[in-house]
């Protein structure tokens, strides 16, 4: 008695998600490429939208570099001729400024990354 319970509830949970799953299609996770080089984020300024993922994948060209922006919970350490691939999904709208987190040179303070992230 207790297996066909159990397979009971097996089944229904079974169904349960495939009758919330179907007919639905996820959103594309919009995807942006930023190159890190002293002393600057290419693109320096990007737009995204509130709510929606997207992954920002950031490559440095040169040295180390970082990338850092609290509000929207970014930290990340990029080595030369390597990247990092960093999901986001923005809860709020506004401009928030990321800086290079890693010291690159004397330049190192000009490096800013500005997100917009709009309805």
């Amino acid at each position: 008695m207790k297996l066909k319970v159990t397979m009971g509830v097996i089944v229904l949970g079974t169904m349960a998600l495939v009758t919330t799953t179907v007919g639905k299609t996820p959103k594309p996770v919009q995807k942006i490429e930023i190159s890190a080089s002293r002393f600057a984020f290419e693109p320096h300024e990007i737009t995204v939208k509130k709510g929606e993922p997207v992954t920002l994948t950031v490559q440095s060209t040169d040295v180390t570099h970082g990338l850092l922006i609290e509000e929207l919970g970014i930290r990340a350490e990029v080595k030369k001729g390597e990247f990092e691939d960093l999901t986001i999904t923005p809860e709020a709208t506004g401009t928030f400024e990321g800086k290079c987190a890693h010291f690159c040179g004397k330049g190192h303070g000009s490096m800013i990354l500005t997100v917009h992230v709009v309805d």
